[in-house]
């Protein structure tokens, strides 16, 4: 059963916008706060931002004041709104419930790449 499905990833420029997608299975989306990750090439996976089953929000300060995470409750669906991209956001970004998680498995990523 797939847990997290990530989508929205693309090449944008820098400056430039995207819009993640990670569709989740009901059960953990209604249960659980739910977290945006990247790995970059040869870097670890890092956490870039959460929101909680009632809305509330926190993001890593590499990204504050440029992304955005939201949810859909009838979707099931977390979105990472990015704005003001850098090049040094370039990832496959993952949703899952924690960085080390025990009982979620892992999503395929989207990936993102900022680049002229």
């Amino acid at each position: 059963q797939v847990q997290f499905m990530e989508s929205g990833g693309g090449l944008v420029q820098p400056g430039g916008s995207l819009r993640l997608s990670c569709v989740i299975s009901r059960w953990i989306f209604v249960t659980s706060a739910i977290k945006w990750f990247r790995q970059a090439p040869g870097k670890q996976r890092e956490w870039v931002a959460t929101i909680t089953t009632s809305g509330a929000t926190g993001y890593t300060d590499l990204v504050k004041g440029r992304f955005a995470i939201s949810r859909d409750n009838a979707k099931s669906t977390v979105y990472l709104q990015m704005n003001s991209m850098k090049p040094e956001d370039t990832a496959i970004y993952y949703c899952n419930v924690d960085i080390n998680p025990t009982a979620t498995s892992w999503g395929q990523g989207t990936q993102v790449t900022v680049s002229s």
